[in-house]
């Protein structure tokens, strides 16, 4: 259980009547909300929109959850994806440029755990939270993993989608400021052709991955298992992974969902009045990466729009469509930010717990 779930509410007592116009409810203000996120050019509006949309359901009525199953494998696609976009390229760049790689991600991720700590220090909120919420990385990774390890999703799902929206707008911004207009994501094709082999293995992979780590108890296997088992195979050319936008889009929403049904009214009033220190600690973030990136221009010897958008702290799928018709090293700015996710996502538990037992040693609640 999270750590401000009260037992007592009986919101997160599950719903055992089914309800099915209040699922059909939650489908047409889903389509609705993303519809407008997308018009308004937010790129992570597929997991934002069903997000608002459960939490709307679920403060306004008797509690409804994802079936687990479903939840599953939702987390196995989206491991699916995000492994698809570690290349070898990638790795390969990241490992040439080593030194560069490592100064840039870990004063990012130093940056971060000093903004969790004084988020958990003030009592803002509860425990690993803050870090969690603090961590840049893929916002879907980081909040699907913060819950394993005894954060609040809820309050961690608040802080990761507001820097994707804050991030979105100033990266948009600064475009603008050093030339280049911001980058359009292409118009989506809802309905391609499909490589049904390579889909039958890409589901081989979600439904095999996430159910072996799930009997093996491997912390936040759903996810994980998928996307080691998809960089290795792809990697070696076992495996083209094959991912419909619908049905990526059906993940999506399954997390979303996830996440949004599990609001009530008392997490909603906190974070509510955790909202101004919240935006300041992202506004922060966002600022001392600004500066970091003037010391990697330098260092690096990269143009300027380069370096902040390797440095900006949001997700390597925002960064990428922003900068997508920039004139920037496109391929450096993703090496950066998948290094980064890397690094969090192999480091992160480690980085919980240890300022979890120093924030317990100093008296925290």
């Amino acid at each position: 259980m999270s750590e401000t779930a009260d037992p007592r509410d009986p919101s997160h007592i599950p719903s055992r009547d089914g309800r099915p116009l209040r699922w059909l409810l939650l489908f047409v203000l889903s389509f609705g909300l993303v519809v407008v996120l997308e018009l308004a050019g937010l790129s992570a509006a597929l997991l934002i929109g069903p997000m608002l949309a459960g939490i709307i359901i679920a403060v306004t009525g008797p509690a409804m959850r994802v079936p687990t199953p479903i939840f599953f494998a939702a987390q196995g696609l989206i491991g699916c994806m995000i492994g698809e976009s570690i290349t070898h390229e990638i790795l390969v760049d990241v490992l040439a440029k080593w030194p560069v790689f490592l100064g840039a991600v870990v004063s990012v991720v130093a940056a971060s755990m000093v903004l969790g700590w004084i988020l958990a220090g003030s009592r803002v909120l509860p425990g690993t939270t803050g870090l969690w919420g603090s961590f840049p990385g893929a916002a879907s990774a980081m909040t699907l993993m913060a819950e394993v390890y005894g954060a609040d999703v809820r309050l961690v799902a608040v802080m990761q989608y507001l820097r994707v929206v804050l991030v979105v707008l100033v990266a948009s911004a600064v475009i603008g400021v050093f030339g280049g207009q911001p980058g359009q994501a292409a118009a989506m094709v809802w309905l391609p052709p499909v490589d049904w082999p390579a889909l039958a293995a890409t589901l081989a992979i979600c439904w095999g991955g996430a159910l072996a780590a799930r009997l093996l108890r491997v912390p936040a296997g759903p996810l994980l298992a998928p996307l080691v088992l998809t960089v290795v195979l792809q990697d070696i050319g076992w495996v083209d992974v094959e991912l419909p936008p619908l049905l990526l889009a059906a993940a999506y929403a399954g997390v979303g969902w996830s996440i949004g049904l599990r609001f009530t009214r008392l997490i909603l009033r906190h974070a509510a009045r955790a909202l101004p220190r919240i935006l300041a600690s992202i506004a922060l973030l966002i600022a001392v990466c600004g500066l970091m990136s003037v010391v990697l221009a330098r260092l690096a010897g990269l143009d300027p729009l380069t370096a902040y958008l390797a440095m900006s702290p949001g997700g390597a799928d925002s960064v990428a469509i922003i900068a997508a018709s920039s004139t920037i090293d496109l391929p450096f700015v993703m090496a950066m930010q998948t290094a980064r996710f890397l690094v969090v996502l192999l480091l992160g538990p480690s980085l919980a717990r240890l300022m979890a037992r120093m924030h317990a040693r100093r008296g925290g609640p």
